[in-house]
């Protein structure tokens, strides 16, 4: 039945459990509950973000079209999720290995609104892309050519996308040496409060990526690399039904008129 291969797609996501203890659960085979999932994972990536009146976003270009039409603050940054180590005779193997955590892992693109609502998640690369790279190989910066009024929060990792959106993704105030900034009495203090200023607007998006791992699937990937991005989606499309259902949070308000990033 249907509901029994959504049911055990749907244990898997969650809780990670191996396809031997659902087949035992379930009380068939284990290539049974292998090809339900392969089936019905799909199935949920294909539908996309909830968001309000039921409209639901599926690629970038929907995201970057909704935060144009609503004007509301998009919040953009990648999460990396480990997955096997390839063979060693696997050309390119080292290219999996994150140079942040060290790890074999593959990386995924994370856009919320002001209020953490998950709006997309996908693009998967391998761990060692640069999250700047994943954005562009994702097409973030070539949709917002087609926007003006468009705001994206980032992380210091963005750098370089401000320039090549005229504004639009916003990042960080940068760290200057410290012997510039005592000749310049008072700069240091104001590029502090910025950056906490923007810190506090974009930490939103962590909290989502938080609940996304909240799903065991997405703390260790331990099927096949290609299928990742499907769980992704999966996850959060499933994700911004369960959002939907709770209160709505206030954003964090906006920086005071005149102060620039």
């Amino acid at each position: 039945m249907f509901v029994d291969r959504l049911l055990a797609t749907l244990v898997h996501l969650r809780h990670a459990t191996t396809h031997d203890v659902l087949a035992a659960w379930f009380g068939v085979d284990r290539s049974t509950i292998t090809r339900a999932i392969n089936e019905i994972r799909p199935l949920l990536a294909d539908r996309g973000c909830r968001i309000e009146s039921g409209v639901r976003l599926r690629t970038i270009a929907d995201v970057v079209a909704y935060l144009d039409h609503t004007r509301l603050t998009g919040l953009m940054d990648a999460t990396e999720i480990r997955v096997r180590r390839p063979t060693v005779k696997r050309a390119g193997r080292h290219q999996f290995i994150s140079g942040k955590s060290r790890q074999n892992a593959m990386k995924a693109l994370v856009i919320s609104d002001a209020r953490g609502r998950v709006l997309f998640s996908g693009a998967s690369c391998r761990g060692s892309t640069a999250d700047i790279t994943q954005a562009r190989q994702a097409g973030v910066a070539d949709w917002l050519d087609h926007t003006l009024g468009v705001e994206m929060l980032t992380d210091a990792g963005y750098q370089g996308l401000g320039a090549q959106t005229l504004g639009q993704v916003i990042t960080p105030t940068p760290k200057h040496q410290k012997k510039r900034l005592e000749r310049m009495p008072g700069i240091a203090e104001l590029r502090d409060r910025q950056r906490k200023s923007h810190a506090r607007r974009r930490v939103r998006v962590e909290h989502t990526i938080a609940h996304m791992k909240n799903w065991r699937s997405l703390t260790r990937h331990l099927g096949r690399r290609d299928t990742l991005d499907d769980t992704v989606r999966a996850v959060a499309g499933l994700l911004s039904d369960h959002q939907h259902t709770q209160p709505i949070q206030q954003p964090v308000a906006a920086l005071p008129a005149g102060t620039t990033m």
